[in-house]
């Protein structure tokens, strides 16, 4: 892996004097360039990381990450691609939804611009599931018609089957989101339902880009892998979170099946801290970029360097 200055990460500050905090960064796949985006952050209450967890056990941790009780912000990360000649953004961020009092979130449309991204040379997206965070930037007024026509999305087909009639009854959301997040999926499907480009299990996306469905966090969310020259990256999507390199089994208030979602976590851990590849998430702390370690029973975050 390395650093890279190529046009994805513009030295030009388009951003305004309003952004006063990093929020996107650029690397090198071997000869694949990739670029992480922040879409801004969440607010969320702390018993979303762990529900099923002691309240007491939960305080401790959360005490302990120097982090506030009751609530704190999750960082939402994004991922542009470019690789043999076509340009994929690995899911869209969550948008605007004035209902929902978000301000500090839905970024990543404005970002990229900033970074001289062109929407319209976006020839494919790829969506880890179809949570509104994830689908919602290209809802944003006046983003469709600024794509291509022939824009591919791709999405696991088990994820587009479930939002037809989603089941709710194992998650723990604050009040409002379920709502919110079958709206979101319900017009996602129904406005781009002609360039979506499903698949079972796996899909080449492009030249050392696949995409593969892991379920858990929803039926069909699924993880995205860049290989190219030895080197690789996996876009983890919603199946970590900060806490789960600590307490992997603890059940996020977003899981549809949190017992499989942990499973499916322990085992995406697993083989990162075997192969030592790298790894960003949603919601890891931008700009996510790190190793995956074993720390006894428990996984431990290894934050790569930044390369200025």
């Amino acid at each position: 892996m390395q650093a890279t200055n190529i046009s994805l990460d513009n030295a030009s500050d388009r951003a305004g004097r309003d952004e006063l905090v990093p929020s996107r960064y650029a690397l090198r796949i071997g000869e694949i360039d990739v670029l992480v985006v922040s879409d801004g952050v969440l607010p969320l209450p702390t018993t979303m990381l762990g529900y099923n967890a002691e309240p007491t056990v939960r305080a401790a941790w959360m005490h302990d990450m120097f982090l506030p009780p009751d609530a704190f912000d999750w960082a939402l990360n994004v991922v542009l691609v470019r690789s043999g000649g076509q340009t994929i953004l690995i899911d869209a961020g969550l948008g605007a939804d004035p209902e929902l009092n978000l301000p500090r979130a839905g970024q990543t449309i404005r970002r990229l611009e900033a970074a001289g991204i062109d929407l319209g040379a976006v020839t494919d997206v790829v969506l880890t599931h179809m949570h509104m965070d994830h689908v919602g930037g290209l809802l944003v007024e006046g983003v469709k018609e600024r794509l291509r026509p022939d824009l591919r999305i791709h999405v696991a087909a088990a994820e587009v089957k479930f939002w037809e009639s989603p089941d709710f009854s194992r998650t723990s959301m604050p009040q409002g989101f379920p709502d919110a997040l079958r709206s979101a999926a319900k017009r996602f499907a129904r406005e781009y339902q002609s360039q979506l480009r499903l698949f079972d299990d796996e899909q080449q996306v492009a030249p050392g880009i696949f995409v593969r469905r892991t379920g858990g966090h929803t039926p069909g969310h699924s993880v995205v892998r860049i290989a190219s020259g030895g080197d690789a990256l996996t876009f983890a999507g919603d199946a970590v979170f900060a806490v789960g390199f600590d307490q992997p089994g603890w059940y996020n208030g977003f899981e549809h099946d949190p017992e499989e979602a942990a499973r499916v976590r322990i085992r995406l851990l697993r083989e990162l801290a075997a192969t030592g590849e790298l790894l960003v998430a949603t919601h890891m702390p931008f700009p996510s970029i790190g190793h995956v370690a074993i720390a006894g029973d428990t996984f431990r975050w290894v934050p790569t360097f930044w390369d200025f």
